[in-house]
This record gives structure tokens, C-alpha cells and sequence, in this order.
């Protein structure tokens, strides 16, 4: 109980701290200020920079639970993400418009893209300003390795393998790795299933 308590106590310094620069950024809704800010809190060291990170995130994010880690030199370029309860993530990744599930775990250096055409071409070959950003949602108690890039949806209770590319969904309770990731374990296996 005194270490709920404690924790709780704790959560409230930190969105205190956080709260400034969060009403700066109108909350998540200046996009341009709630960047800046972001990759800003990526820099924060130690804990003290875990426990900033999921503050301000909290106040900016659309939904983003207090008893997520956000690990050093990770930012979320998107407002509209979010992050469920109990979701760990390494340091060094980079979140685009994300959905990630309760329970979570993601290793350092992952990528979640906001999808696979997120910068389109006019007929000369030119990049538009803007191109087509979609929510990739992570289903809740899903392993992520290290590296991975994820452009489409995970199902729940999914592992992807390590420097893994995700380029179409992968389906619930299934291990996946390979660029492009193909599952080897699970509905849809590519292999058959081996211990």
C-alpha cells in the first residue's frame, strides 16, 4: 500500500513538471511545439527521464498509461498514438501513429511506422508535402525485437522476430520474423511448427 502510494505520489511530481511544456505544446495539438518537446524529452537520462517521458506523454498523447517505461532516445512523432497500460519501450525507437496494447514489450531501436505510404509521388517524381499516414495498432502482450520496423497491424500475443520487417498484418498468437516478415509459428505459418 505505502508503495502504491509512493508510486502514485511520484506520477504526480512528474505531470507536474511536464505540464508546462505540454500546455506550450496546446497539449499534443501544436504539432510543430509537442515535436520539438518530444524529441527534447527523448534526451532526459535515468529514470527521472522514463518517468518525464510517459508524463508528458500523458498530457500530450491521446491515451498513454502512467505505468508505461519510455526508455532514453525514444519519441513518439504523432500525437494521435497511443500506449496502453504496462507497456515497456526501449530505448532509441521511433513511433509514428501507433496503437499499442496493454502489456506490451518493445526493444530498442523498433520503428512502428504510420503505415507504408507515408510519403507519396506526383507524376514528376516530386514528394508531396503529406502523404498517407494510417494508425499500425500493436495488439496487447506483444514482443517486438530489436530493430524490427513495423508498417501494418500485429495481433495480440505476437512475437516479431528481431531486425524484422512487417509489411502486411500479422495474425493473433504468432511468431514472425524476415524482411518481409512471414510467420513461422502459429495461423498462417509459412513452415511448419518446430521446437
Amino acid at each position: 500500500m505505502i508503495r502504491k502510494l509512493l508510486k502514485n505520489s511520484l506520477y504526480g511530481v512528474f505531470l507536474v513538471a511536464a505540464a508546462p511544456i505540454a500546455a506550450l505544446s496546446g497539449f499534443g495539438r501544436v504539432k510543430p511545439i509537442y515535436a520539438f518537446f518530444a524529441q527534447s524529452c527523448a534526451t532526459v537520462p535515468g529514470g527521472i527521464g522514463d518517468y518525464f517521458r510517459v508524463a508528458y506523454y500523458r498530457l500530450t498523447l491521446a491515451e498513454c498509461h502512467m505505468s508505461s517505461r519510455i526508455s532514453f532516445g525514444t519519441f513518439f512523432a504523432h500525437p494521435e498514438a497511443r500506449v496502453g497500460a504496462r507497456v515497456y519501450i526501449g530505448s532509441y525507437c521511433i513511433m509514428g501513429k501507433a496503437t499499442i496494447g496493454e502489456g506490451t514489450q518493445v526493444a530498442s531501436a523498433v520503428q512502428i511506422l504510420s503505415g507504408q505510404h507515408q510519403h507519396i509521388r506526383d507524376a514528376s517524381g516530386a514528394f508531396y508535402e503529406a502523404g498517407d499516414f494510417k494508425n499500425v495498432s500493436v495488439g496487447a502482450d506483444c514482443w517486438l525485437g530489436a530493430g524490427a520496423i513495423v508498417m501494418a497491424d500485429v495481433g495480440p500475443r505476437t512475437t516479431i522476430g528481431a531486425a524484422s520487417v512487417v509489411t502486411r498484418p500479422i495474425p493473433a498468437d504468432s511468431v514472425a520474423v524476415g524482411s518481409p516478415a512471414r510467420v513461422i509459428r502459429g495461423e498462417g505459418a509459412a513452415l511448419p511448427d518446430t521446437v
